[in-house]
């Protein structure tokens, strides 16, 4: 098979989540196994931390990823869903998988995949397993796909778990509540494996003290311990953070523009604190050169990336009501004239809370990604008109993006998101 027969096949032949929904989910972890076990258990023989969360897991886990490769590590990545291409979902050192070796991996073990029939996720999570003890990675980071405890993931014994925050996501799969959804992301802490949560929520904590307490896990939360500030930016346009850890202050630059990241920071800091004490050799050095350096080591995309300037464009993959929420919140920072919004969601998810929160004052271009997870344009535009959005529809993204930077002019601004699949069809991106 060549390269994109391959893709076809997987695409085709594996029920994939991110296309289609409800019907690819698997509320088990017997086809991951299954599929680790053929593969001779290669998540056996790698080193791991394992990222939850319903924000931030993604940015927590290439900072975390790019401070690893700055202490001089070999670091395995595993992310999804992929923006542009399959080959992002499993890095090393910042390096996608090669075309050859995914080709080789599903010819290698397309008779047993086909009588297991797994999950596109399940299929892609044992590639990387497989990858990474291939290549002997010295540790790997390997994010949550959705939720936790029986997300495909979830087969490693990680020398850390790391958990967000908690939000409303996936409510269909892990409960309508926070402490529910705190359930689930919480079954990702093992048996006397340290757990850092990143913010510590009224509803939640509790869920994680006593899933901590179960299992004997020393469990840290991170905003207890360091607290983290704002404070400008620097002259390479690089974000500053005021840190406060243990009384001592110091200063971090970090290259993702979102305000969202200040949420994030305390966890990733906590969990490199926790490495070292389990031995790994991280100077401070490697701390600020990774944070400051996580687009480039990495090739992280799509988190608050702008895109161009007169007027500026913006992009970004945040999707639920938290995500957004802050979205909005750095907006209204921004100084422009008129707010031009391109927006395309997902068909299965409640999207009143998004459309209740968006400014008012914007005019939108409402569009739709090419999966059949898409939420038809005009059916979300009719929602958004019932809650006061004005606006048009054009479905193709990048025909929406050309309309608004055609109706905008130089102190305009334009913010493409509301879902990741919109952001990954960007062309520019």
């Amino acid at each position: 098979m060549t390269y994109q027969e391959t893709l076809d096949y997987l695409f085709n032949a594996l029920p994939m989540f991110q296309r289609i929904g409800a019907a690819a989910f698997k509320n088990d972890l017997n086809n991951t196994l299954a599929l680790c076990s053929h593969l001779g258990n290669p998540e056996k023989s790698i080193k791991s931390i394992h990222v939850a969360g319903t924000n931030g897991k993604g940015s927590t886990s290439h900072a975390i990823c790019s401070v690893l490769m700055e202490a001089g590590y070999k670091v395995g990545l595993y992310t999804s869903p992929h923006l542009k291409s399959f080959t992002e979902r499993i890095k090393i050192n910042g390096n996608d998988i090669p075309e050859k070796v995914v080709v080789d991996f599903v010819e290698g073990n397309q008779a047993f995949l086909e009588e297991l029939k797994p999950s596109f996720f399940e299929m892609t999570v044992g590639m990387a397993f497989w990858y990474f003890a291939k290549e002997k990675v010295d540790i790997a980071v390997i994010e949550v796909g959705m939720g936790g405890r029986l997300d495909s993931t979830n087969v490693v014994m990680p020398e850390v778990s790391v958990i967000t925050n908690i939000g409303y996501d996936h409510m269909q799969f892990l409960g309508n509540t926070l402490p529910l959804i705190a359930g689930e992301k919480a079954g990702i802490i093992k048996p006397k494996t340290p757990v850092v949560i990143s913010q510590k929520q009224q509803e939640t904590f509790i869920v994680f003290e006593k899933k901590a307490e179960e299992t004997q896990a020393p469990i840290y939360f991170a905003e207890d311990a360091i607290k983290v500030k704002r404070s400008g930016s620097s002259s390479s346009g690089r974000r500053v953070y005021e840190i406060i850890d243990e009384d001592e202050k110091s200063l971090i630059e970090i290259d993702l523009h979102g305000n969202y990241q200040e949420k994030n920071l305390a966890g990733i800091l906590q969990t490199i604190k926790v490495l070292k004490t389990l031995g790994w050799k991280i100077e401070e050095s490697a701390v600020k050169n990774g944070l400051s350096g996580i687009v480039s080591n990495t090739g992280l995309k799509g988190r608050w990336q702008i895109l161009g300037k007169d007027p500026m464009k913006v992009c970004d993959t945040g999707h639920n009501e938290d995500g957004i929420r802050l979205i909005i919140e750095q907006i209204n920072e921004l100084t422009f004239n008129r707010l031009f919004m391109v927006i395309g969601m997902v068909n299965d998810k409640d999207v009143s809370k998004v459309l209740s929160i968006l400014p008012k004052n914007a005019w939108y271009i409402f569009c739709q990604a090419t999966i059949p997870r898409a939420m038809d344009a005009e059916e979300l535009a009719q929602k958004a008109f019932e809650f006061g959005l004005s606006g048009e529809i054009i479905r193709d993204v990048n025909a929406a993006i050309e309309k608004a930077e055609n109706l905008a002019s130089k102190e305009d601004l334009i913010f493409i998101g509301g879902s990741t699949f919109v952001v990954a069809e960007i062309n520019d991106l």
